[in-house]
């Protein structure tokens, strides 16, 4: 069964029983206390917590997730994975325990005939938390299940949270008995190698507080509703059904790590350093696509630093591996091919996702260089010293400060002949790691941890919340912190939160930034960074005191800044705007997924398959506006969830809505929606409204972008000026610029490719004089040449094997190199007579490398590389033919 049909019973069965399918959100979640979702319940976190109502009690969904805490393990294990997909099922508040289990049972146990993934009952075995014994008794009375194959385990493995504050609760897991051939018996306690977990049930029922591992956190108290919260991997249960040993063999990860295979030349199942290698390339490579088409790139920060070092794994690993050519765009082609039918929108993006990782591949080749010149010098000075181990400070720092993986600095000492002081650069990175993972815990904690805010609102109840009622107020300070702990007053120049008893300014939620403006009182000024709801009913406006003191008790003024908010409101009307013209163009499966808008700018996300054409992106801006000239009115209702719902307005997973919900229309019907933010009186205050630009952010999840008011006539104006000098610089009114444009870089790649043709028919022309004449060396004949200066390596690869291809069925060696911008390049291939008389194409190139300082490596009838000292071609050609003459005896 392969991995997308598993997905699809899962979804289906629970459809059937009155859950709400959701899609996969985005790997990027706007939560402060995680990088990425990391757990199929991420996305429906606020229900739990009773901060939202969601629009159904009962949904399901399969879930994109990537974990980076066990990065290192991937590989070396056959159960880590940095990517995963969960398929979850979800209660808020309508089942619990008695109704959870049972359904487990059915889709695990059920036969494969009947939508079912067919597991024999006899080879489950539930494991329950140490003193839930209402789940035990379930597991027993209800299901069947023998006593003696209950097991009851503590709370590092049976009570679930997301390491984070939020939601918890016990858990029942599922294992599935492999057989005796993958471990012993004793169930789950015994071997998690033969007992297999495939489903893990979570009660979720409490909420956490901030800790630092798996049971070292306080427990505040009920949540107000018991909730279930399932988890069935999906990349486990293709293990099971597919009959193969571990995730990394499955369909989707299979087809990657073959094509990694075959760029590599290594070989899967015969040398553990090699498997180890594959498989972070295979894991790897699937979970840089995702984080790529969900709008990550790589960086130097958060996101973009995972995802640079999860690629920079990759590049590494290939080139242990012996691949000597750039990868990254094939492997990009083998996740995008292995993941696409399950999520097509990969394939659409396919473009800008192999450009990301080939532009990282090229900056970490050029890393690899400098790296390179360093390693050599470090090596010199313990040569001089007389010395046979480089300090492992000096591996750390080529490490940490050059980018340069360890396993290349202790490949290349190898060759160099000396070791390097491993324990003392294990060390080094196991202090840093430290510090790192309690700055990251100081951190999160930092964000997350909540009790602060709770003491304020205990202390102080609900900010009186007036942002729908105009711009400024008369206010209170009641309480103010500094790094996070609280004091009587901030200084000028000082950075803290301050809470009000009322205020006016716009908290950021539902896509809406947070409002600017200042806070003034009595011989004090204070801006206003951001606003925040850190817990329900609170609002916390970050401060920097610009002038005077800001002392609790003071009595002030909150004033939003008048242009900022006509700013806002201009964006987030225009949000609606464009979300309705969406689903007029392309109908009403066209469903946001998430925005965000600030002045003059917006986004939206939505539900669709595929890029959107130039006419649909044309249509969408023209009713959106048309929707500005026509002056719609814009109104607000409030009523229950319900009555909206009934009303027609669209609730959507992902916003917070309260038992009171606030309806705001666009023009009646048109537009109709659950929305907390503020907005225009009538859609011509909107302005003029310029789609920039239609992208893909996750599974089936589209981004729009836009820019409303005086910067979309900015907008505009910067391209009618572009339009312009383009016409006045080809001399050509605007409307032929399209025709004239495209004629002109036809006739440039036609010039190109007649370059290139003259170059290779000059280079064939001349072939018999680049290559010479062949050295016999007893049995083989060799041929070691030069190629003309400025040869490229493809062009010295061709002239390569068609001298071995001349060579008929005699015994032949070939060696050719050429020299372009400083850098050489080597090409080694040997027939299969000279594989005969025990010379393979590889051991030439590693024969001829040294001398030009270089590196590469192949197969045995094919091998390439480059160096970086030319001076030594010629060396590197005798030492070639030297080899051959030493193995035949000539």
């Amino acid at each position: 069964m392969d991995s997308a049909e598993i997905r699809q019973r899962f979804l289906t069965f629970f459809a059937e029983r009155g859950h709400l399918v959701v899609p996969s959100a985005p790997l990027v979640v706007d939560d402060p206390t995680l990088l990425f979702v990391n757990a199929g319940m991420v996305p429906f976190k606020p229900y739990f917590l009773g901060e939202a109502v969601p629009p159904s009690p009962r949904a399901t969904s399969v879930q994109k997730c990537v974990r980076t805490l066990d990065i290192d393990e991937v590989g070396k294990t056959t159960r880590h994975a940095s990517f995963f997909q969960m398929c979850g099922n979800f209660s808020f508040g309508d089942y619990f325990k008695e109704q959870a289990i049972p359904l487990a049972w059915e889709l695990l146990t059920r036969p494969v005939a009947d939508g079912g993934f067919g597991f024999p009952e006899a080879r489950l075995w539930p494991t329950v938390y140490e003193d839930d014994d209402e789940a035990a008794d379930l597991w027993q009375r209800v299901i069947g299940v023998p006593a003696e194959r209950i097991q009851r385990r503590g709370k590092a493995d049976n009570f679930w949270s997301m390491g984070v504050p939020g939601p918890c609760g016990p858990c029942s897991e599922i294992y599935y008995d492999r057989g005796a051939e993958h471990g012993r018996d004793g169930g789950p306690v015994a071997d998690e190698d033969r007992y297999l977990e495939v489903w893990n049930l979570v009660f979720m029922q409490f909420e956490r507080g901030a800790g630092t591992g798996k049971d070292d956190y306080p427990i505040y108290g009920e949540l107000p509703a018991k909730n279930i919260d399932t988890g069935m991997g999906l990349e486990r249960m293709a293990t099971l059904l597919q009959g193969v040993d571990n995730l990394y063999e499955i369909d989707t990860t299979r087809v990657i790590l073959d094509r990694a295979m075959e760029l590599s030349g290594a070989r899967y199942g015969v040398d553990r350093r090699a498997d180890v290698g594959l498989r972070v390339v295979a894991d790897h490579s699937r979970t840089c696509a995702f984080l790529v088409a969900d709008g990550v790139l790589p960086g130097n920060e958060g996101r973009g630093y995972v995802l640079r070092r999860l690629m920079r794994r990759v590049i590494r690993t290939m080139r242990l591996l012996g691949a000597t050519e750039p990868t990254m765009g094939e492997l990009a082609a083998a996740a995008i091919a292995a993941m696409g039918p399950q999520y097509p929108e990969l394939v659409t993006d396919a473009a800008r996702i192999t450009a990301a990782y080939q532009n990282e591949e090229q900056a970490f080749l050029a890393t690899l260089r400098t790296g390179t010149a360093i390693f050599d010098t470090a090596v010199t000075e313990v040569k001089r010293s007389g010395a046979t181990v480089l300090p492992g400070d000096k591996a750390f720092a080529l490490h940490d400060t050059y980018g340069f993986p360890i396993d290349l600095t202790l490949e290349m000492a190898a060759e160099q002949g000396i070791s390097v002081d491993e324990a003392g650069f294990r060390q080094l990175m196991t202090e840093q790691r430290s510090r790192a993972k309690a700055d990251s815990q100081a951190r999160k904690a930092g964000l997350a941890d909540t009790t602060v805010y709770r003491d304020v609102l205990d202390a102080h109840g609900t900010t009186d919340w007036l942002a729908y009622e105009g711009l400024e107020t008369d206010a209170s300070v009641v309480a103010l912190l500094s790094a996070g702990q609280p004091v009587p007053a901030l200084g000028a120049g000082e950075i803290g939160t301050a809470f009000l008893d009322r205020t006016t300014f716009y908290a950021e939620s539902g896509g809406q930034h947070a409002d600017a403006g200042t806070i003034v009182g009595d011989g004090v000024t204070v801006e206003v960074l951001d606003v925040q709801r850190p817990v329900r009913g609170l609002v916390a406006h970050q401060v920097r005191v610009t002038r005077g003191e800001l002392v609790v008790g003071q009595q002030v003024q909150a004033k939003v800044d008048a242009r900022w908010r006509h700013g806002a409101r201009q964006a987030h009307s225009g949000t609606h705007v464009v979300h309705a013209a969406l689903r007029e163009v392309l109908g009403p499966q066209a469903l946001q997924a998430g925005s965000f808008n600030r002045p003059g700018y917006l986004r939206l996300d939505f539900s669709w398959t595929s890029a959107l054409s130039k006419t649909s992106r044309g249509d969408i801006e023209h009713v959106s506006n048309r929707a500005v000239r026509d002056d719609l009115p814009v109104s607000v209702a409030y009523m229950s969830l319900q009555q909206a719902q009934d009303f027609g307005a669209l609730a959507l997973f992902g916003e917070t809505y309260g038992e009171t919900v606030r309806v705001v229309e666009i023009g009646g019907p048109w537009s109709r929606e659950l929305c907390g933010g503020t907005h225009v009186s009538a859609s011509s205050q909107i302005g003029p409204l310029a789609v920039t630009a239609e992208s893909s952010v996750g599974s089936g999840v589209r981004r729009i972008e836009a820019v409303v008011g005086l910067p979309a006539y900015e907008y505009l104006a910067r391209e009618r000026d572009l339009v312009g000098q383009l016409s006045d610089l080809l001399k050509v009114p605007p409307a032929e610029l399209p025709g004239r444009i495209e004629g002109m870089m036809s006739r440039l790649r036609d010039a190109e490719r007649e370059v290139t043709r003259l170059r290779q028919d000059a280079l064939a022309a001349d072939f018999a004089s680049i290559v010479g004449e062949g050295v016999r060396a007893g049995k083989v004949t060799v041929w070691a040449f030069t190629a003309p200066a400025g040869t490229d390596g493809g062009t010295v690869r061709d002239l390569v094997l068609r001298a071995r291809g001349e060579a008929g069925a005699e015994p032949a060696a070939v060696l050719g190199a050429a020299v372009s911008d400083g850098k050489v390049a080597l090409v080694a291939a040997v027939n299969p007579g000279a594989r005969d008389a025990g010379i393979t194409a590889r051991e030439l190139l590693a024969a001829a490398l040294p001398a030009v300082a270089g590196r590469g490596g192949g197969k045995d009838d094919v091998a390439q590389g480059g160096g970086t000292d030319p001076a030594g071609v010629a060396a590197a050609l005798r030492a070639a033919v030297d080899l051959v003459t030493e193995r035949t005896g000539g």
